[in-house]
């Protein structure tokens, strides 16, 4: 049963700048929210912006920094305008406020005509009936709509600007939007009206670029403790695990029926894990900007009403989600900044009840990340000093990372510190790893060094980078990659090898000047090249793991996945007459039979486009036709090693409709997969051997001497015809 709202106070009376009392406040936030009183800096807040005054707000994650524009929405009649980033947050917040019976809409490009034209039509009435409009810092950017807002405003009408995820102005920030620039016109244009900037995360550069870019007139700045006490946190070492799927596995195991989260940098390494958790009895399911909208959906949708237990997703997932009994954030890969991870991390005990920041830190992992960046920071080298500062910040903001993983201090103590908030280890109360059991710590620590330098001595790395600054006339040296791994196409195995290294250095203290011709420098590249080789030993090669090599639980995995998805379709459509183990093992083997020799990723891929294209297949006809036959023939399951003559083109068109969908607005490196098999050649037809660097070089030598050499004689073959001819 819906709660009847309360009748609009103006709490201000005859003196319009007057504080409300605390009293009818609390009284709003019991009815219309349940909460009994006001959390930290909230009540200073609503008073503020409630006299007229602009306010920053920097509240930690689940603060309750709607608190303070939702309440003075309720406070006094007209407008609350909310700008949020995300289309996805905007929904979440007006569908629960609708719930508890408070008038609040928003704007954005997903809504039909039809709401659309009633939400101005309202806007346009002498007395809307809306307390909260949410819209995107793109609407707010156009002429017709700032136009209204103008409008509504010189009617007495528009109370409070609130702009929410406010780092995202500053370039300096973690999460910087462009558009968030153009907000800087809200002065200009509605000039008395009251503007409160509230944002999780941002460090004291990142609140002055704030200020000055909103132009905030005198504002209040509230500040709370970046401290999360009901947060645990621990850090893991992948390095010294046997097996990271299976360590996260037994943690959540351990935790029981518990709502998580598990964040990854790559797509692929989220299906991967997905279907590992799935095929250990774990109830979990992936979330990606590779999914297709409706499947996000219902992903989501499942998430939030408890069906499932873990989202295994990319970092776009989590920010406006509504869910406050998140007991576990686990981070399968080292996040870029401590600000991204205290965000994501912060999204575990909303409800202020104890839960766990688990983040798992491997060296290749590290390598991956710096090289991401390094890569980013080399392309703006060119570019104005400000790009060139933002590198250097972002190459910071990760090593700040790198020493929360591996020092041996309080965790939580480096958390607050990288915020500029300086507190004693005293406040942890051993509740994080590093102080509940350091010792245990430093013993991890001493064996993950020990770990590192066998792994580079023992050659396991498969790409070799440089980043000497030796380099002559401050020129970038080129990178070295291992030939016979490239096909892999993983950017897993990035290393600072010490071979490679050395090789770098001796090309850039050699002749590799300006001045150098073309021929010599790929002499110099060739003699490296070559160099490079006789030092690595062959026992290397042949005892280097195959970190892309499927194995047969990932195979077992992947058929229950399978399995799961044709159970759910069955329930859905009905109808669905197959044996569900036989078809499941008939579709795994097919995407063994046609990525299985190009890697894991390429092979972890095709299975999740195959349960993808199961979900979502709104006939039973379509997998009847595709399995139902070869699944319930015995004969054919025999054969099953056998490739199929060709692929359903259902298939195939899903693929490439997936496959092909854009990022979420969040960076990630991943490895795509082609919607067409690759052709492989017969069992009868020998390949030609792919040459070696070196080898291409001398033969392009030998045919540009022997081209130059036909060019020479055929001058002297035509003067010897002349000659003949006179003498004739």
């Amino acid at each position: 049963m819906k709660k009847s709202p309360l009748p609009v106070q103006n709490l201000s009376g005859e003196e319009k700048h007057r504080k409300c009392r605390k009293e009818a406040l609390v009284k709003l936030l019991r009815w219309h929210f349940g909460h009994p009183d006001f959390r930290g800096k909230q009540l200073e807040a609503i008073e503020a912006v409630l006299s007229g005054r602009d306010c920053f707000c920097l509240m930690p994650t689940g603060g309750g920094k709607s608190m303070c524009y939702q309440i003075p929405a309720l406070a006094k009649t007209g407008i609350v305008l909310v700008i949020s980033p995300l289309i996805a947050l905007m929904e979440n917040q007006v569908m629960a406020l609708k719930e508890k019976g408070i008038a609040a809409e928003f704007l954005s490009s997903t809504q039909t005509s039809q709401v659309k034209n009633k939400i101005h039509e309202d806007l346009d009435s002498g007395q809307p009936s809306l307390r909260l409009l949410y819209v995107t810092p793109e609407l707010i950017a156009t002429s017709g709509f700032m136009s209204k807002l103008t409008k509504i405003h010189g009617r007495g009408l528009l109370n409070l600007i609130a702009v929410d995820e406010a780092h995202c102005i500053s370039s300096w920030g973690h999460d910087f939007r462009p558009s968030y620039r153009k907000l800087s016109s809200l002065r200009s244009h509605l000039p008395d009206v009251p503007i409160l900037a509230l944002t999780a995360t941002a460090v004291p550069k990142v609140q002055k670029d704030v200020i000055d870019s909103l132009n905030l007139q005198s504002p209040l700045v509230l500040k709370s403790s970046f401290n999360r006490p009901n947060i645990y946190y621990e850090v893991r070492y992948k390095d010294l695990l046997d097996d990271s799927y299976a360590d996260l596995c037994n943690v959540l195991k351990s935790a029981g029926d518990v709502c998580a989260i598990v964040y990854c940098l790559e797509r692929t390494t989220c299906d991967d894990l997905s279907s590992h958790l799935s095929g250990n009895g774990i109830s979990c399911a992936a979330y990606h900007a590779g999914l297709n909208n409706k499947l996000r959906s219902c992903v989501l949708d499942d998430w939030i009403s408890s069906k499932i237990q873990v989202v295994v997703a990319t970092v776009a997932f989590g920010m406006g989600i509504d869910r406050k009994d998140v007991r576990m954030v686990c981070h399968f890969n080292i996040p870029k900044s401590m600000e991204a991870f205290y965000q994501e991390s912060g999204r575990a005990g909303r409800d202020q009840l104890p839960s766990r920041s688990l983040l798992y830190y491997g060296m290749d992992d590290r390598k991956r990340m710096e090289f991401i960046l390094s890569s980013a920071e080399s392309k703006k080298l060119q570019s104005s000093n400000s790009q060139q500062g933002l590198s250097k910040k972002s190459m910071s903001d990760f090593n700040l990372m790198v020493e929360y993983c591996e020092g041996s201090g309080c965790r939580r103590k480096k958390i607050l510190e990288s915020f500029g908030e300086q507190v004693s280890a005293l406040l942890c109360k051993k509740s994080c790893d590093a102080c509940k059991h350091p010792n245990l710590i430093a013993k991890y620590l001493e064996e993950l060094t020990t770990a590192c330098t066998v792994h580079q001595r023992n050659g396991f790395s498969r790409i070799l980078m440089s980043s000497s600054t030796d380099a002559i006339d401050t020129e970038q040296l080129s990178e070295f990659w291992n030939r016979d791994d490239a096909a892999s196409g993983s950017e897993e195995d990035i290393s600072d090898s010490d071979d490679g290294f050395e090789v770098a250095k001796s090309i850039s203290r050699s002749k590799f000047s300006k001045k150098s011709g073309i021929s010599e420098k790929i002499e110099l590249l060739q003699r490296a090249e070559e160099n490079y080789y006789q030092k690595k030993a062959p026992d290397k090669q042949a005892n280097k793991p195959d970190k892309n090599a499927i194995s047969e639980m990932l195979r077992e995995s992947s058929k229950q996945r399978l399995v799961g998805a044709l159970k759910q379709a069955h329930q859905r459509l009905g109808g669905l007459k197959v044996d569900f183990e036989a078809s499941s093992t008939f579709l795994e083997n097919e995407c063994f039979q046609k990525y299985g020799k190009s890697g894991k990723s390429f092979y972890c891929s095709q299975v999740a486009s195959t349960v993808r294209c199961l979900s979502t297949t709104t006939c039973a006809a379509e997998i009847t036709n595709r399995v139902g036959v070869i699944a319930t023939s015995s004969e054919n399951i025999a054969r099953k090693e056998e490739p199929p003559l060709a692929a359903s083109t259902m298939f195939h068109q899903r693929e490439e409709t997936i496959i092909g969908e854009e990022n979420c607005g969040k960076i990630e490196s991943e490895t795509s997969v082609s919607a067409q098999p690759p052709q492989s050649a017969s069992p009868g037809t020998k390949l030609p051997p792919i040459p070696s660097f070196s080898q291409f070089v001398n033969s392009r030598k030998s045919n540009e001497t022997q081209t130059n050499a036909s060019e020479e004689h055929s001058p002297k073959i035509e003067k010897n015809m002349k000659k003949r001819m006179r003498l004739q």
